[in-house]
């Protein structure tokens, strides 16, 4: 016997996974945590039992729920699921996920939209930050063919713009947790940041490489990982982050001058696989970084001039742009464009002896 839970899947930005309402789920962690593995397919490397891509950034999922205050219009839980590892993740935000939750929500009658376009606060539940969220919806439905274009994603689309507001200190509780611009681990400058994504910045020079492979390179190179691990480790306990060892946080980022007319160049570790792209609000981070004198990024970075600035953040499968707003030097907005498309809904047999389902007796 099996429970039906209804999903809607959604690509979001260069990330995709199911996305489900909160009432359709169980109500206590540990349960609800079981039907998304077993939706998943976790543990296993593959996934091959259910619709987990087995890559980090295909093993995501979401959760839509309506607020029960006047901070936003949605409420989402981002959740990282673990694939050799059966653990359901809800301690980072996720700025791609974040982009297809709005238009998960209308497609599944939790928000009316509006006819044209539909502007939304999208609170992501895991670290309460807010995000005013629009995209296009025609005749009140949501919008996915158009010309928007980002890298790391095949087809253009109708877009999805997000603006960010007070993404300080996301996990870490300030933007620098240490309150250093600069700090050495183990003989390596690092910046340890929090825009939004705890984040550790390394000259990709200090660690023997050019920035510039590609992340199959990376990903292959075990002595490299096993150093960026053991200084990730390190780096937790001074961002306020605790023992990461079970943790994707924070991410690494080791940065390099561009090459492509951008910003910087970036390779992400999100945290022990190379990231083909890089995250939406790990890219806020970055980006913040650049346009701060005296990081390891601002030694690579060419940042641009003035209070508003498009910082192009170069990455290995193209750039990702970010729109800083700075007041008195300091970040204060950040807005970015992604996409998103529906990609299935339908619904996830869990079998009963996981979940019998709400109205079991």
């Amino acid at each position: 016997m099996s429970h039906e839970i209804p999903c809607w899947y959604m690509r979001g930005g260069t990330s995709k996974g199911p996305f489900f309402l909160a009432r359709d789920l169980p109500a206590d962690t540990a349960t609800r945590d079981a039907v998304i593995l077993a939706a998943m397919g976790s543990p296993d490397e593959r996934q091959i039992d259910g619709l987990g891509g087995a890559k980090p950034l295909t093993s995501k999922t979401g959760i839509l729920s309506l607020p029960d205050d006047d901070g936003a219009d949605l409420d989402f839980l981002f959740g990282q699921v673990g694939i050799a590892e059966g653990k359901v993740d809800t301690t980072p935000n996720c700025g791609n996920m974040l982009a297809a939750a709005l238009p998960a929500a209308i497609e599944a009658g939790l928000i009316t939209a509006d006819d044209g376009t539909t502007t939304r606060r999208v609170r992501t539940v895991n670290t309460g930050v807010i995000a005013e969220i629009t995209i296009q919806t025609p005749g009140g439905r949501p919008a996915y063919d158009g010309d928007a274009r980002i890298d790391g994603v095949p087809r253009p689309s109708a877009p999805v713009t997000c603006g960010f507001l007070d993404t300080e200190g996301s996990l870490a509780g300030s933007l620098l947790p240490t309150g250093n611009l600069r700090d050495t681990i183990d003989g390596v400058e690092v910046t340890l940041i929090d825009n939004g994504m705890p984040v550790m910045l390394i000259a990709a020079a200090e660690l023997g490489v050019s920035g510039q492979e590609r992340p199959d390179e990376l990903d292959a190179n075990t002595a490299l990982k096993a150093r960026i691990e053991a200084l990730r480790l390190k780096a937790g306990p001074l961002m306020n982050l605790g023992d990461v060892s079970g943790k994707p946080v924070p991410k690494i980022t080791l940065v390099s001058k561009p090459r492509h007319g951008g910003a910087l160049g970036t390779r992400t570790f999100i945290p022990h696989d190379c990231h083909t792209s890089i995250g939406v609000l790990g890219a806020v981070t970055v980006a913040t970084a650049a346009v701060m004198p005296g990081t390891v990024a601002a030694d690579v970075a060419a940042p641009g001039q003035g209070d508003a600035r498009t910082l192009s953040i170069e990455h290995p499968t193209g750039e990702f742009s970010v729109e800083l707003g700075l007041e008195n030097g300091r970040v204060v907005r950040a807005a970015l464009l992604r996409t998103a498309r529906l990609l299935m809904r339908g619904t996830v047999p869990v079998s009963s002896s996981i979940w019998p389902g709400p109205h079991a007796g």
